[in-house]
């Protein structure tokens, strides 16, 4: 950025972090911490004591962790290799882009062998073991040939487009991530046949999955698109006939990075521009079929629109995309085959209360998601919006769900008159173009958008109501650790606050002005804004607890977050360690910072949680001697949270909701003996040992699904989606 005032935010976002202080060998690869992660989340798919078609989903769930992967991380290192762009970031450990992408590419295609590995030898064997088949086209009996047949010239046949590839039709632009065929076609009439080379897409719009017709043995049979289309393809080719196929799919860099000197016009246009340029984004991958011959590979890696070396080719012994899966997993049925279904419940201090401003106005409230209801969110601005008293809402809108109640209730607020004020960040990473869709509509119904700023993503979350109470007029404000959208409040574990406290409204008002305006010079009281502050008042944290502990008062730390990246914070935590703190951290994801190394960090212990549910939300304890201090965020501990985001760290300071986060979260996650992992020195993770015999078993999401279900309502407007310093309370069963 080159506006030191860019929107009021100070200087200091330009700011560049220091070098960091210790030896290179003593941090994570960002990179290869990431390909630890999707490891384990690989691990839940192998695991036998998930469900079936659980564990069918942990494998989708894998491929596409990988797919933006390579879309995101891989392509920005190809990009400052081959392009000679400067990293955001440059790497603590001392890895350049070549080494890095040479290692990525070796434990990449290590990882796609076992998750081919997983469905060819366990989960399509157990599938079948089910009733649950998949077919390939040698396999199928005539009467099912006939149906497929009906299908293909009905359904499929009118939407392919052959594209041929020779002098006159070059190679074409092929989709990111869609699914193709490459052909090599052979003439009937000439002798020897004439071979030629072809590419089919697939139909993007057509399920891939295709169902069989019920044969009355209890099965459900399945066949792939591609088997449907691949012999029937002499259809499209006449006086051809198809001598070899293969499936494939590119995966191209589809990172969108918009600098200040690139806007010309407008923030909204110049993105609008950049998504219509993703899709012709550099390819970064390219899988296929291992069935594939050389000639095959020779036409698509040394294609001018690919240009890939052999380590971007990966060769595939089965379906091409594993994230057809997830179409598996979602069909009706098979509800043995999965968890049971969990509801959220509401939060007993709004439940059965008909005035959601009555209830925040007496007490502190927070909302533990997805195991108490995203609907507290949801009831809080559909209520503003056709109360009367409520004069204005302004709302951060990160990531959105295509049906959306906050986006309509935002909408008919303006409709009601009331001031709504919304930040729409359009660079939300692959969700652009829904944003841009959804600030449309807002806009059309009077909300007065605002598209983020330039250079800064606008990531926290935050909604401030301005209500006239018979005394005079008071704000409301929510803030949370997760996105406005009820689809991933179902699935992401994230915390909800609200609070009608006047330090927090007189923040909140604050905030928006700096989003939305020119507005410097505000005091904060209970609001820690990056990227101005967030950064040094958390480091400033660290070192309380390391001077504390060197003074002989108490000390510890205990953190949950997502990914744990930045130099400085991992120093400051390494400082702490080596003065005595104990420190516990939760991190879900990317972890650069090595845990017990002697005289370094052998005082910090780090583990991590794949379950059920997306571990989302971020939470610090500092025990601070005798008054221990809680916040939320809205930001992990990464240099682009610190200094390219705005992101906002709040505390808790209600005694019961302390107690709650310390005591009723950390302490219950912190004893999951069933699905965490512990980080090893040499960055390796490691399950933590089973209970023993009469030990309780501790599966942290169950129990905090099973004390949910003890709370007195069971209501929940929204619909599903097509530690402390002592004891915690003891954890039941997990799910049969």
């Amino acid at each position: 950025m080159s506006d030191p005032q860019l929107n009021g935010v100070a200087a200091t976002v330009d700011r560049v972090p220091p070098a960091p202080k210790l030896d290179p060998g003593l941090f994570i690869n960002r990179e290869l911490s990431w390909l630890d992660f999707n490891e384990r989340v690989l691990e839940e798919a192998r695991d036998p004591s998930n469900p079936l078609l659980d564990r069918v989903k942990f494998l989708a769930i894998s491929a596409s962790n990988l797919d933006e992967f390579f879309e995101v991380r891989v392509a920005g290192l190809q990009a400052q290799l081959y392009d000679n762009l400067e990293p955001q970031d440059t790497p603590p450990d001392g890895m350049g882009p070549l080494m890095q992408l040479v290692e990525i590419a070796r434990r990449a295609h290590d990882f796609v062998a076992r998750q081919y590995e997983i469905w060819q030898t366990d989960l399509r064997p157990a599938l079948a073991g089910r009733g649950i088949l998949f077919s390939g086209p040698d396999e199928l009996t005539p009467a099912q040939d006939a149906y497929l047949d009906e299908y293909f010239n009905a359904q499929v046949y009118p939407v392919l487009t052959p594209l041929a590839i020779d002098p006159a039709h070059p190679f074409p632009h092929l989709h990111n991530k869609s699914l193709n065929l490459i052909l090599r076609i052979e003439a009937i009439s000439q002798v020897p046949p004439r071979q030629l080379y072809a590419v089919l897409q697939v139909p993007a719009v057509l399920s891939r999955l295709v169902p069989l017709p019920d044969a009355g043995d209890g099965q459900r049979r399945f066949v792939l698109l591609e088997d449907v289309i691949a012999p029937r393809l002499d259809a499209l080719f006449g006086g051809f006939r198809g001598a070899a196929r293969a499936a494939f799919r590119v995966t191209r860099n589809s990172d969108l990075s918009i600098q200040e000197s690139e806007v010309k016009t407008s923030l909204l246009s110049t993105i609008q521009e950049t998504l219509r340029q993703r899709k012709w984004g550099a390819a970064v991958r390219l899988e296929i079929s291992d069935r594939a011959d050389e000639g095959f590979l020779a036409q698509l890696q040394t294609a001018p629109a690919l240009d890939l070396d052999d380590r971007d080719v990966y060769k595939v012994p089965g379906p091409v995309d594993l994230t057809v899966l997830f179409q598996l997993y979602k069909l009706e049925g098979f509800r043995d085959l999965k968890e049971p279904p969990f509801e959220p419940r509401m939060p007993a201090p709004l439940a059965n209360r008909t005035n959601v401003f009555t209830a925040i106005r007496d007490q502190d409230i927070l909302v533990h998601h997805p195991y108490e209801s995203f609907g507290a969110v949801i009831q809080f601005i559909e209520q503003a919006s056709d109360d009367p008293q409520v004069l204005a809402i302004k709302q951060t809108l990160y990531r959105t769900a295509d049906d959306n109640p906050i986006i309509t209730a935002l909408a008919r607020a303006a409709e009601n008159g009331k001031q709504v004020t919304a930040l729409v960040e359009l660079q939300a990473r692959l969700d652009e173009e829904n944003n841009i869709v959804k600030a449309r509509t807002l806009q059309k119904a009077g909300v007065h958008v605002v598209y983020g700023m330039v250079g800064l993503k606008t990531h926290c979350k935050a909604a401030l109501v301005v209500r006239r109470d018979h005394d005079g007029i008071r704000r409301y404000v929510h803030l949370g650790t997760g996105n406005y959208n009820p689809t991933t409040a179902r699935l992401y574990t994230d915390l909800s606050f609200f609070t009608s406290r006047r330090e927090f409204g007189e923040d909140a008002s604050a905030l928006f002005n700096l989003l939305t305006g020119y507005s410097q010079g505000h005091n904060w009281h209970k609001l820690v804004v990056a990227p101005m502050h967030l950064a040094d008042r958390l480091i400033a944290l660290i070192e309380r607890e390391r001077s504390h502990a060197q003074a002989g008062i108490p000390a510890r730390i205990i953190a949950k977050m997502n990914s744990l990246v930045d130099p400085g914070a991992i120093e400051a935590l390494c400082d702490a360690s080596r003065a005595g703190v104990q420190i516990d951290l939760i991190v879900r994801g990317i972890c650069c910072l090595r845990p017990g190394v002697p005289e370094v960090s052998e005082n910090i212990r780090v583990i991590s949680i794949v379950d059920k549910f997306l571990e989302h939300s971020r939470i610090t304890y500092f025990q601070n001697g005798d008054t221990p201090e809680v916040f939320l965020s809205s930001a992990d501990w990464m240099p682009r949270n610190f200094h390219r985001r705005v992101e906002l760290m709040f505390p808790i300071e209600d005694p019961q909701l302390k107690d709650r986060i310390v005591e009723g979260i950390l302490g219950v996650v912190l004893m999951d003996n069933v699905k965490a992992r512990v980080l090893q020195p040499d960055a390796t993770y490691r399950r933590i040992a089973p209970p023993r015999p009469g030990e309780p078993v501790i599966r942290s999401q169950v129990e905090f699904q099973n004390r949910a279900r003890e709370l007195p309502s069971v209501v929940d407007p929204i619909r599903p989606a097509t530690v402390g310093h002592n004891s915690v309370t003891a954890a039941r069963a997990p799910f049969a």
